[in-house]
């Protein structure tokens, strides 16, 4: 409409019948999906809910210092890593120990690759 006004102001020709114009999709952004890679220390058992949200998010891969809470209690510790497993097993991720105090918890865009050791019999 403004166009049409000014091109008439300005006796910038023939009007044509079709009017020439651009789309513009205000409603896309483009968005780069972004993993977070973040390391958590269990002191006690509350720290679970601060890694549990984050896992939740779906964009963070937790990595979880365990000694201080093996240190203090074994049990709360087995408690919270239960807590962990049910969780990343609802959101189809992955668990793995890393090491003696670290535990490693993905979701479910990332696994955790798993060597399975093979025994081999020897043969006398």
């Amino acid at each position: 409409m403004v166009f049409n006004k000014l091109k008439k102001i300005l006796g910038a020709g023939e009007k044509t019948e079709e009017e020439d114009y651009i789309e513009i999709d205000l409603d896309q952004e483009k968005k780069e999906a972004k993993v977070l890679v973040k390391l958590f220390v269990l002191k006690n058992y509350d720290d679970v809910n601060e890694i549990l949200n984050a896992l939740r998010e779906g964009y963070t891969i937790a990595i979880i210092n365990i000694k201080a809470l093996r240190q203090k209690d074994s049990i709360e510790l087995k408690r919270a890593i239960s807590k962990i497993k049910k969780t990343t097993d609802a959101l189809e991720g992955s668990v793995a120990g890393f090491g003696e105090n670290l535990i490693i918890a993905t979701p479910s865009f990332a696994t955790i690759h798993k060597e399975v050791k093979i025994k081999k019999e020897k043969e006398r």
